[in-house]
């Protein structure tokens, strides 16, 4: 059986991820599952424990961490995330594709992990928009716009370590350019 392949989305904060996540994961032929990540973070209203998140305690993530159970992890907001390993594993081993959504400077541990994972950073059409996305989004909190706005910046800075980048100026067009390196890479291993 071939393997499956591991596809990393990253990107700025607030610029699309999601949404082109979603978009690539409703296409059938790219076989793509959803890595889903631990938090320690509280469930929010309608979240599901085990399909958006698996919301763990900050001793059960020590516990991963120390275990080595977690291909990568960060911490934001006072609260930590992280991809597990066996779950990836095990979907790769089973000829499916894997896609990891996340933080640009989690990219680097997948690597050392996965090398042949293909990595893409989806980019904003411009600094200007993605600072009108974060405010929208965020618009009843000026201290968590500011965080994130920073932050977002901090991640850019990162862009020119990758080999795939995407510009989110147009959602449609951004998974067809994402759709087709996946597919490339699917067809370069069989």
């Amino acid at each position: 059986m071939t393997k499956g392949i591991v596809v990393i989305l990253t990107g700025a904060s607030s610029v699309g991820k999601g949404q082109i996540r979603n978009r690539l994961l409703e296409d059938e032929e790219l076989n793509l599952f959803y890595s889903i990540s631990e938090t320690t973070r509280p469930q929010k209203e309608g979240e599901v424990d085990g399909k958006d998140y698996y919301f763990v305690s900050h001793e059960a993530f020590a516990e991963s961490v120390k275990n080595k159970e977690l291909l990568e992890y960060t911490e934001f907001n006072g609260y930590y995330y992280g991809t597990p390993k066996a779950q990836v594993d095990f979907l790769v081993d089973k000829g499916k594709n894997v896609l990891i959504e996340v933080e640009a400077q989690g990219v680097g541990p997948i690597k050392l992990s996965i090398p042949d994972a293909l990595a893409i950073f989806v980019m904003p059409a411009s600094m200007e928009e993605l600072e009108k996305q974060i405010e929208m989004r965020y618009k009843d909190d000026e201290a968590s716009i500011q965080r994130r706005i920073n932050k977002a910046k901090m991640e850019m800075e990162l862009a020119p370590l990758f080999r795939n980048i995407v510009t989110n100026d147009d959602v449609d067009k951004a998974v067809s350019e994402i759709k087709e390196l996946i597919l490339k890479v699917q067809k370069d291993r069989a």
